[in-house]
């Protein structure tokens, strides 16, 4: 359930429905409109934003962050053969897929420490864990409209929520809101599509987007850093915490992470052929997979040189390293078909391994 507590406004508004305590002030909202309802859709949406003082959103947002993705009508799956690239997969790897879900309900894959994956079920509100034996189970509820998850070696885990009053919560071990606000104001004061691509920090802090870069650090407090210009589709920590990469533009950017979670020195570490960013991880070697508009995985050198793509029958949004051996690529894969919208999660073998899994 959101907390409506860590925004201050100046004064009380009202609007017919059921009043929620916002820091010293009432505010009266109607009832929440249910499951995988985006700050965008939402009634009163226009009335949060009415209150916000030192962040305003552009006049024009997309409609939220599961419209983007759906795009046009696609025919899949599509044929497709995967090349070798040394050391990370085999020429003529299969994929195959180990669990379906109808409507925007896939995404913002994590690994666990027994190779079990978590996903994040943005329309159902959700987060579903995967056994590496196919068993599926649900173990997360009511995160309103939850759709990006992220893990920290201490075993903290993270939601983003897209609901009205956007927010990072964590999950595990402890259910507690994070962060909501930034200088006062809501998340959602912030626009840009919607909140994505959670990044945890072994302090406890979360990067994660939301019209911008941002930053929580362990007590809640936010901050904006990159240029005004960049809007990440997701973020991924190094192994060693010290590189944050952030898909922007087609590209994929690099920040230095410092002791206190503060980034320094943008820079362009790789661009992505055929342009789009989304579903970024780290391999145990340092390798830094991205997808784009092309169907499938791209794969960069922890240098930044391109290594080539990993194709699917499927355009593909989230990855992660799983299985007992973390040698198995997982990947929600969006089948748009005329039966509306579907997230397969495939498997594929892979040469490369996971990082040390997280939580441990």
């Amino acid at each position: 359930m959101k907390s409506w507590n860590s925004v201050c406004v100046s004064a009380a508004l009202t609007v017919l429905g059921t009043s929620v305590a916002m820091g010293q002030f009432a505010v009266t909202f109607p009832q929440p409109a249910g499951p995988g309802m985006h700050a965008p859709q939402d009634v009163r949406e226009p009335a949060l934003l009415a209150m916000c003082r030192n962040h305003h959103p552009a006049p024009q947002r997309p409609f939220n962050v599961g419209a983007r993705r759906r795009g046009p009508v696609q025919v899949a799956p599509f044929p497709y053969h995967v090349n070798g690239i040394a050391g990370v997969v085999a020429p003529g790897a299969q994929w195959t897929v180990v669990w379906v879900a109808d409507g925007n309900n896939a995404d913002g894959l994590i690994t666990l420490p027994d190779g079990s994956i978590e996903l994040a079920q943005n329309d159902d509100s959700a987060v579903v864990r995967i056994y590496p034996n196919g068993r599926a189970e649900t173990v997360y509820t009511d995160t309103d409209s939850g759709g990006g998850l992220t893990i920290n070696h201490r075993g903290q885990i993270f939601v983003a929520e897209r609901a009205l009053m956007s927010s990072v919560w964590e999950l595990a071990p402890q259910r507690r809101l994070l962060a909501d606000s930034i200088d006062g104001d809501s998340l959602d004061c912030m626009g840009g599509a919607g909140i994505d691509g959670p990044a945890a920090l072994d302090n406890g802090g979360v990067y994660f987007s939301m019209g911008g870069l941002l930053y929580s650090d362990p007590q809640g407090h936010v901050t904006q850093y990159g240029t005004q210009d960049i809007e990440p589709n997701d973020i991924v920590l190094s192994n060693d915490q010290k590189t944050l990469y952030v898909g922007s533009g087609g590209k994929i950017l690099a920040f230095d992470v410092g002791a206190d979670g503060a980034l320094s020195n943008q820079r362009v570490f790789a661009t992505i052929p055929g342009g789009g960013n989304d579903g970024g991880m780290v391999d145990a070697d340092g390798r830094v997979y991205f997808e784009g508009a092309q169907r499938g995985v791209q794969v960069f050198s922890p240098t930044g040189k391109y290594l080539g793509l990993i194709a699917s029958p499927f355009g593909v949004i989230s990855t992660t390293l799983g299985g007992t051996d973390r040698k198995t690529l997982y990947a929600v894969g969006l089948d748009a078909g005329p039966g509306g919208l579907k997230d397969e999660v495939m498997a594929l073998p892979m040469i490369a391994q996971g990082a040390p899994a997280q939580g441990q």
